[in-house]
């Protein structure tokens, strides 16, 4: 099957995601500042100013075509690989209003849903999409995308608890989400040095901490938690790991010390996929505090 240009992948994603029942027109936010405005790779994969999908970067390996959702129910064709275990989805603005009776009867048990983007931006969808999956069933949580160049780490944290990210032991809110990955708006890096960038993520998962009293889940990949914290081990005895990697049968060579991926986000089509790593019951219990 030939790979579409980056710019007609995104387009053919969003087609599918269509097909299954995701309105997928994204909101806009206010525009940003010249300066960050998304770079070209990132507005070849749909990144617009203020809002970036978690994994925007992994949406450029996608193969259009390889996967049909059938009316929201998100049966795939035998090509596609879908991992056994308890699975779940995660979504932003871009999929605007999800039918959740759907994905719970497809066999999702939790979700995520985008919260918020560095101290400006707030989905606005997020109210309906995080009570939406709760009244069907799903165990769900709050994810922020870090900006770690336009802000302090603990205002950051602050803004997300503030805006959804916060948590409740009533054994449906999973621990929020510190989203670190390739920067959409400039250097893969953000323009820190591989110390600094470990000092932000502390401060980030600390403050999250003092506000909340979970250890937030941090979303990476191998590649760019190497090449920005230089593979430091500092979070792997406190905060679970969700690792992004798409196009194998298993999550790989994890980062820093991790030696388990909580959570596997493996696809993106026709909306972003994920597998815990563990029962249900294990799903309740970090839910309610304990990991």
């Amino acid at each position: 099957m030939p790979v579409l240009p980056r710019a007609p992948r995104r387009l053919a994603a969003l087609l599918v995601a269509a097909a299954a029942g995701f309105t997928t027109v994204q909101a806009v936010p206010a525009a940003a500042a010249p300066q960050q405005l998304p770079t070209a790779e990132a507005r070849a994969a749909g990144v617009v100013p203020g809002n970036a999908p978690m994994g925007w970067k992994q949406y450029e390996g996608r193969q259009a075509g390889l996967q049909r959702a059938d009316a929201g129910s998100q049966r795939v064709t035998a090509k596609a690989f879908v991992p056994s275990g308890v699975l779940g989805i995660d979504v932003s603005s871009w999929q605007r209003n999800v039918n959740w009776a759907a994905q719970s009867a497809a066999g999702k048990r939790f979700a995520y849903v985008k919260a918020t983007e560095g101290t400006t931006y707030k989905n606005p969808y997020f109210k309906s999409q995080y009570g939406g999956s709760y009244k069907a069933g799903l165990i769900r949580g709050a994810y922020h995308f870090a900006r770690p160049a336009n802000g302090s780490a603990k205002k950051q944290a602050a803004y997300f608890v503030k805006n959804g990210g916060g948590w409740s032991a009533d054994g449906h809110t999973l621990p929020g989400v510190l989203d670190i990955e390739y920067n959409p708006y400039g250097a893969t890096c953000y323009g820190l040095s591989k110390s600094a960038m470990t000092r932000w993520i502390k401060d980030f998962t600390t403050e999250y901490k003092r506000l909340t009293t979970r250890d937030a889940v941090i979303y990476t990949t191998t590649d760019w938690w190497t090449r920005c914290t230089g593979n430091t081990k500092s979070f792997s005895r406190t905060n679970p790991l969700w690792l992004a990697r798409y196009g194998s049968t298993t999550p790989g060579k994890l980062p820093g010390s991790w030696t388990w991926a909580t959570f596997w986000q493996y696809s993106a089509t026709p909306i972003d996929q994920n597998r815990f790593s563990s029962s249900y019951a294990r799903l309740v219990v970090l839910a309610k505090n304990s990991r």
